[in-house]
């Protein structure tokens, strides 16, 4: 069996109680907590930065937190989540002027790094930097949005991410973001990814709002994903 993980988006969240929400779908049984953050720079939207980060720190979450970076330029806010508590910093290759340098940065901080490759990105730019990497993470959607419906050429670029894992040796996870849910979530593990990310696939699900709203999806993926095996 696969060490699969289940990253929730808090983006999909209720933030006006966000410690709850987070408390109550790390119960559900999903792993990390996936962390989005735009600049309304690089990407078309303005969400959250390392003092949120600290707050569910401080209140105790101590599940990893994924922590993705769609800002421009990438150097000047590592040090800034890496204090707030951030487990792994994952940034666009396009958004650094030096790639290799800002992955050296990140793992200085005492985080994993890991870079994120938009639908039209190559992974061409991890050729000479894997030995640095503990995560990719391959967006099935352009980034900016939650909601969106996933890509279905992100499937050919998962099975080569694969080989390219695979083949190097290396311990480095594979993450998909975007149009995750219940119903393609196996597709997508058969592909080559161990981590995904589902904000709205969670999130979005109607239900008493208790702590027990988030147990039957995060079960029905759990589920799906065995069959994959």
């Amino acid at each position: 069996m696969a060490d699969y993980q289940i990253a929730p988006s808090i983006l999909s969240a209720n933030f006006a109680k966000l410690g709850e929400e987070v408390d109550n779908v790390l119960a559900s049984g999903t792993d990390i907590v996936h962390f989005d953050v735009m600049d309304n720079h690089y990407v078309p939207n303005l969400t959250i930065g390392p003092l949120v980060c600290e707050a569910l720190r401080k209140h105790g979450v101590t599940a990893p937190i994924d922590v993705h970076l769609m800002v421009s330029p990438v150097d000047r806010i590592v040090g800034d989540f890496a204090a707030a508590g951030a487990t792994y910093i994952t940034f666009h290759p396009e958004a650094s002027s030096h790639i290799d340098r800002t992955l050296q940065l990140i793992k200085a901080e005492g985080c994993k790094a890991g870079l994120v490759f938009n639908p039209a990105t190559p992974l061409s730019h991890l050729d000479y930097v894997l030995d640095k990497i503990d995560m990719i993470l391959l967006m099935s959607v352009n980034p900016g949005f939650g909601g969106q419906s996933f890509i279905p050429s992100a499937l050919d670029k998962l099975r080569q991410a694969r080989k390219i894992i695979d083949d190097s040796g290396l311990d480095i996870r594979l993450e998909i973001d975007g149009g995750v849910k219940a119903d393609n979530i196996a597709e997508i593990a058969a592909a080559g990814a161990d981590t995904f990310v589902s904000g709205s696939g969670i999130f979005g699900k109607p239900g008493a709002n208790d702590a027990h709203r988030y147990d039957t999806i995060v079960a029905e993926m759990r589920a799906q994903l065995a069959k994959v095996g």
